[in-house]
C-alpha cells in the first residue's frame, strides 16, 4: 500500500490545477489511464471565457450563462466562477501559457474571440488548440514537481469507503464509517491492483461521452469519476443534460475530430450542400429559420437545428462555410483546423467543411459545494466530473476550462485549510474467487450495443417510449457487465465498460424523470418548458459503499 496526501484520479486541466496547488505543501498523486497528455482538456480548442474587455462586464457573462443554461443554473455557482475567471487566467498566463495576443509578442493585450450564446467577445485563446497550449505547459511543471507522483497507465477501479472497510472486518467509529480513505487502481502494464492510501481524493476524469456511438471525447471518456462516486453512496445530479456539440467534422478518418465554436463566432455559415457544380455559398442557410441569432445561437440551439435538417432533407450532414473568409485569415486564426481539414482533402478557404452533431460535454455529474466537496467526507470532484450547478441545462461555450481551473482550486483550498490525515490500514485487492476470460469479446459486443442504444434512443431529440426501451436494455447490459466483472480478472476495457453501463443509466433515469423540454433534454412528448424547474437529483441506494 501507498500513502499519499492527496489523491486525484484524472490528468486533465482540473485535476493538474489542483495538484499544482497542493503540492506546495502535500504530497500528491496523480492517477490517469493513459499518458498525461491524453484526456479531454487537451482536446479543447475554443478557449475559455474571462472578463477582461473593459467593455465587457461580470453581470453579462453571468447572464450569457443563465440564458444558454435555461436558468436551471444556480446563480451562486454562476458567480463565483465567473468573479474568479480573470484570477483563474492571470494564473495561466504567470504558469507561461503561450496565449494568443493582439500583436505577435508577449507583452500586448490578449486577442479575445466571440463564440456563440456570449454577446461580448470573451474568449481567451491559443490559436485555435487552447487545450493542447494549457496542457502541455502545466504537464512541464507537474513533471518537475518533486511533491507531484505521476501514475500513469492506472486505471482507477473503485473508491475505498469506510463501508468497505467494515465489510473487510475492520472496525470503525460512526464518523469514518461514510469516510473515502483512498483507490484501488488497475496497474495496466504490471497487470496487478494496487491500493492507494489518501487523505483526500479529487475525482477529476472528466465526461463520459464514450456511451455514445459517436463523440468529440477522446476514448478517456468513460464516465469513470461519476460511477466510482455513484457507487460510493454520493448523489449525482443533472445527467439528462448531454450537450452535443453540432460541429463534429464529418470525415470516416476523422470520427472525433472537433470544428471549433470560434469559426462559427468569426462569420462561419452553416448551410445545406450546395448542389454538384454549384459555388459553395449557394447552399441554403438555414439556422435563420431556427432562431433569429442565427449561427451564434447557444449549443443545443444549433445541434437540434442541424438534426432536425439532416432528418428532414434525408441528410448525412450539413456544411459550415468559411469560404468567404481570406486564405491567410483562416490560415492564422484556425491552423490547427486548417491544416487536419486539407490533410483530409478539405481545403476550408475553398471548400466548406462537411459537420454532424456528436456528444460532447457532460452537464451533470457528483453533486458537489463551492469547494468541491461531494457527500463523501474527504471526497471531491471538480471539472466535468462534478455537479456545481454551474452550467444548468447547457453549457455556455468556453465555460468548461473555466470551471476547471475555478473548482481545481476551490478544491485544493479548502484541503490545505485542514489537518493532514494519517495513513489507515487499507485491505488489499481480492481476485481469488474470479479467473482469465476466455471471451473478451463479450466486452466489445456490450460495448457497442450500449452505445448504439443510447445514441438510437437517448440522443438530441428523445420521446418517452425510446427512453423506456433504452432503460430496458441497459437494465438487461448492467447484469451481464456485473456478472462478468464478478467471476472474472478485471482489464481496462472492462472498467470502462462497467462505467459507462452506470452513466447510460443515470442518463435514462434522469431524462424520464424530467417532463418538459429544457436545454440539452429535449423531449416530443413535453416539448414545452415549464414555469419553475429543479435539478434532477439522483440518490443511491443506502447499501452502496
Amino acid at each position: 500500500m501507498r500513502h499519499f496526501d492527496v489523491i486525484i484520479v484524472g490528468s486533465g486541466l482540473a485535476g493538474l490545477s489542483a495538484a499544482l496547488e497542493l503540492s506546495k505543501s502535500l504530497k500528491v498523486a496523480v492517477i490517469t489511464k493513459r499518458a498525461l497528455l491524453g484526456g479531454a482538456s487537451d482536446w479543447a480548442q475554443g478557449g475559455i471565457a474571462a472578463v477582461i474587455n473593459p467593455e465587457d462586464s461580470v453581470q453579462s457573462h453571468v447572464d450569457d450563462t443563465m440564458i444558454a443554461g435555461g436558468f436551471l443554473n444556480d446563480p451562486q455557482a454562476v458567480e463565483f466562477v465567473v468573479e474568479r475567471a480573470a484570477d483563474a487566467i492571470d494564473w495561466l498566463v504567470n504558469a507561461g501559457v503561450p496565449f494568443t495576443r493582439k500583436r505577435d509578442d508577449l507583452v500586448s493585450e490578449l486577442q479575445l474571440h466571440r463564440e456563440g450564446g456570449h454577446s461580448q467577445a470573451r474568449i481567451v485563446h491559443a490559436a485555435d488548440a487552447t487545450g493542447h497550449a494549457i496542457q502541455e505547459t502545466l504537464i512541464r511543471l507537474v513533471r518537475a514537481n518533486p511533491n507531484i507522483t505521476v501514475l500513469e497507465w492506472h486505471t482507477a477501479i473503485d473508491l475505498i469507503t469506510g463501508r468497505r472497510l467494515v465489510s473487510a472486518g475492520i472496525p470503525l467509529n460512526n464518523h469514518d464509517i461514510r469516510r473515502c480513505f483512498g483507490v484501488y487502481a488497475l496497474d495496466q502494464e504490471k497487470d496487478e491492483v494496487v491500493t492507494l492510501s489518501a487523505g483526500h481524493v479529487i475525482l477529476a476524469t472528466g465526461g463520459a461521452g464514450k456511451v455514445y456511438l459517436y463523440t468529440t471525447n477522446p476514448d478517456t471518456a468513460s464516465g469513470d469519476g461519476v460511477a466510482m462516486a455513484w457507487r460510493a453512496g454520493c448523489r449525482v445530479a443533472n445527467m439528462e443534460f448531454v450537450q452535443f456539440h453540432p460541429t463534429c467534422l464529418f470525415h470516416p478518418e476523422a470520427k472525433s475530430f472537433l470544428i471549433s465554436e470560434a469559426l462559427r463566432g468569426e462569420g462561419g455559415i452553416l448551410r445545406i450542400p450546395a448542389e454538384s457544380g454549384e459555388p459553395p455559398a449557394s447552399g441554403y442557410r438555414f439556422m435563420l429559420d431556427h432562431d433569429e441569432r442565427a449561427e451564434l445561437a447557444p449549443r443545443d440551439v444549433v445541434a437540434r437545428a442541424i438534426d432536425y435538417e439532416l432528418k428532414r432533407r434525408g441528410l448525412d450532414h450539413v456544411v459550415l462555410d468559411m469560404t468567404h473568409k481570406p486564405k491567410a485569415f483562416l490560415e492564422s486564426h484556425f491552423p490547427t483546423i486548417y491544416e487536419r481539414c486539407l490533410a483530409l482533402g478539405i481545403d476550408i478557404a475553398t471548400t466548406p467543411i462537411p459537420v454532424v452533431p456528436a456528444a460532447h460535454y457532460l452537464c451533470g455529474g457528483v453533486v458537489t459545494d463551492l469547494s468541491g466537496c461531494t457527500d463523501l467526507p474527504h471526497l471531491y470532484s471538480v471539472g466535468e466530473t462534478a455537479y456545481t450547478g454551474l452550467h444548468g441545462a447547457n453549457r455556455l461555450a468556453s465555460n468548461s476550462l473555466l470551471e476547471c481551473i475555478v473548482f481545481g482550486h476551490a478544491a485544493a483550498l479548502n484541503i490545505l485549510q485542514q489537518a493532514l490525515v494519517e495513513p489507515s490500514f487499507l485491505p488489499q485487492w481480492d481476485d481469488s474467487r474470479v479467473t482469465d476470460s476466455a471471451e473478451q469479446v463479450v466486452i466489445a459486443h456490450n460495448w457497442d450495443e450500449l452505445r448504439r442504444a443510447m445514441w438510437n434512443y437517448v440522443g438530441i431529440v428523445r420521446t418517452t417510449k425510446r427512453l423506456e426501451r433504452a432503460a430496458h436494455r441497459i437494465d438487461l447490459l448492467k447484469r451481464e457487465i456485473d456478472e462478468y466483472y464478478a467471476n472474472f480478472h478485471v482489464n481496462n476495457d472492462l472498467l470502462e465498460l462497467r462505467n459507462l453501463v452506470v452513466c447510460a443509466d443515470l442518463i435514462v433515469k434522469s431524462a424520464l424523470f424530467r417532463h418538459e423540454s429544457r436545454g440539452l433534454h429535449y423531449s416530443l412528448d413535453f416539448p414545452n418548458t415549464v414555469p419553475r424547474a429543479l435539478p434532477t437529483v439522483l440518490m443511491p441506494a443506502k447499501e452502496s459503499l
